[in-house]
C-alpha cells in the first residue's frame, strides 16, 4: 500500500497515522509547506506558500486566492511524482487550506480522504459567542465566503473524518452522511503515573501531592478561555494561599486576533488582574514529557473553550488522571459528564470556576472515582484506536 499525506503542517494530526505507516512498511510520501516539521523516515515535498499583496481583489477573497494558489503548487508536486511513477493507493489530506483543490485532476481514482476539522457557522458556535469580543457583520460574511472553499472539498473527497460528533454535526445535513467520527487519538500516560516532582523552567520544583492547578493552550488567548481563567485566578488564590498555578502556552495566536495596546494576551490579563505572581508559574511551550509529567502531577486541570475544535490537552489531561473543570461548551459535553468524570462550569463565570477549582484543591481523596472515570473515558481516545481506524477506512476504500 503507498500512501499520500497533504497537510500544511505535515504532520499534524496525521504524526500517529504516518509513523503506524512506517511500521508497517508501507510506502508513505508527505507533501508540506517548507515549515512543516515532518517526520523522520518519511519524505516530505515541501512548497513555499504565497505571500501576495491582493492588488484588486475583494477582501473577502484573500484567504480564497491564497488556497488555490497553493492548491497550484501541490498540483505542481504530484504532477512530478506521478510523471516519476509514484501512484498513491490512498491519500489522506487535511483540506482546510486549499492544497487538495486540484488533487482529483491528477490523481482521478485515487481514493481522496479529508480530515473534516471545522465548518464556520455564523451563529452558533465560535463565532459571536463571546460577547466581550462581539462578531461584526462583515466578519460573518466572510465567514460564508470562506465555508465555500470546505464545500468544494467536501463534495470532492471520498470519504470524510471528523475528530468528534459535534464537528461532524457542523457541516451541512447533505454531507454528513460522508463524514466518519474517529479521533486521531492521544497517547495515554501509563509510564508517567509515578512522577514525584518536575523542574519549571523558572527553577521552581513542583512535587507530587501540592496543590497544583494547571492550564494549558498552544497560545493564551480568549479561544481558549485563557481570560477567564486570569480572572479566576484571585479568587483561587484567596480561597487556596498555597495553590501552585501552572500555565502552558506560548504568547502568540492561533485564532482569534491580538488584544489592543498589548504585546500579547497575558501581558494584558496581568495588567487587568491582581495576583501574586509569585505561585503563578507562565512556563511558555513545554517539552513533550516535561508537560506531561506536570499533567500527572496536577490536582485540578482547567479547560476552557469557546465552541470550537477540541484540544489533544483536554484528553491528556483526563488519562493523566486530573480533575477537570471544563467549560460547559461544546464540545466538551461530549467528552465530560459533569460530576462523573469531571466539573462543568459556566465559560464565562469566574467565580464559579475558582470555586470549582479550590473544591479540587482542598479534598482529600474525595475525586478518585472521577479520575478513574475520567481515565476510562480518555482511553476511548487511545492513539492506538484512533489509528486503528484510520486503517479500517484506507482498507475498505482500497476495497
Amino acid at each position: 500500500m503507498n500512501l499520500l499525506i497533504i497537510h500544511q503542517n505535515f504532520p499534524g494530526q496525521f504524526r500517529h497515522v504516518a509513523l503506524e505507516a512506517l511500521r508497517r512498511r508501507l510506502g508513505v510520501i508527505a507533501v508540506g509547506r517548507d515549515t512543516a516539521p515532518g517526520v523522520a523516515g518519511v519524505r516530505l515535498y515541501r512548497y513555499r506558500p504565497s505571500r501576495k499583496k491582493f492588488n484588486g481583489v475583494h477582501c473577502y477573497l484573500h484567504k480564497y486566492e491564497e488556497a488555490v494558489s497553493d492548491g497550484q503548487k501541490v498540483k505542481r508536486i504530484l504532477l512530478g511524482l506521478n510523471r516519476a511513477g509514484f501512484q498513491p493507493d490512498v491519500i489522506l489530506a487535511h483540506p482546510g487550506w486549499g492544497e487538495t483543490l486540484f488533487v482529483k485532476d491528477v490523481y482521478p481514482d485515487v481514493p481522496l480522504v479529508h480530515f473534516c476539522e471545522y465548518y464556520y457557522r455564523a451563529h452558533g458556535a465560535d463565532s459571536g459567542f463571546d460577547p466581550e469580543f462581539p462578531c461584526a457583520m462583515d466578519a460573518s460574511s466572510r465567514l460564508r465566503v470562506l465555508n465555500s472553499l470546505h464545500l468544494l472539498s467536501i463534495e470532492q473527497c471520498d470519504v470524510g473524518i471528523a475528530p468528534t460528533q459535534w464537528q461532524r454535526s457542523l457541516f451541512p445535513q447533505a454531507y454528513q452522511s460522508k463524514i466518519r467520527v474517529i479521533h486521531e487519538g492521544v497517547v495515554q500516560v501509563v509510564e508517567l503515573e509515578k512522577v514525584e516532582s518536575v523542574t519549571l523552567p523558572n527553577g521552581c520544583v513542583i512535587k507530587a501531592g501540592q496543590p497544583v492547578v494547571t492550564y494549558v493552550a498552544r497560545n493564551l488567548e480568549p479561544y481558549r478561555g485563557f481570560h477567564s481563567f486570569m480572572r479566576a485566578i484571585p479568587c483561587i488564590q484567596e480561597k487556596c494561599p498555597s495553590a501552585q498555578i501552572i500555565v502552558v502556552g506560548g504568547d502568540d495566536v492561533s485564532y482569534g486576533r491580538m488584544p489592543v495596546g498589548y504585546p500579547n494576551w497575558r501581558s494584558k490579563m496581568l495588567a487587568e488582574v491582581d495576583v501574586d505572581i509569585s505561585s503563578v508559574h507562565f512556563v511558555g511551550r513545554l517539552p513533550y514529557q516535561t508537560y506531561r509529567s506536570v499533567l500527572v502531577l496536577s490536582k485540578a486541570h482547567v479547560y476552557l473553550t469557546y465552541p470550537f475544535v477540541l484540544s489533544w490537552s483536554l484528553l491528556e489531561a483526563m488519562a493523566s488522571g486530573c480533575v477537570v473543570v471544563g467549560s460547559d461548551t461544546a464540545p466538551v459535553r461530549e467528552v465530560i459528564e459533569s460530576e462523573v468524570n469531571g466539573i462543568l462550569v459556566d465559560f464565562f463565570d469566574a467565580e464559579k470556576i475558582a470555586t470549582a477549582v479550590c473544591r479540587v484543591l482542598t479534598s482529600f481523596g474525595g475525586f478518585e472515582s472521577m479520575k478513574d472515570a475520567a481515565r476510562l473515558k480518555a482511553s476511548e481516545f487511545d492513539v492506538v484506536k484512533g489509528v486503528s481506524g484510520y486503517f479500517e477506512v484506507f482498507k475498505e476504500l482500497m476495497r
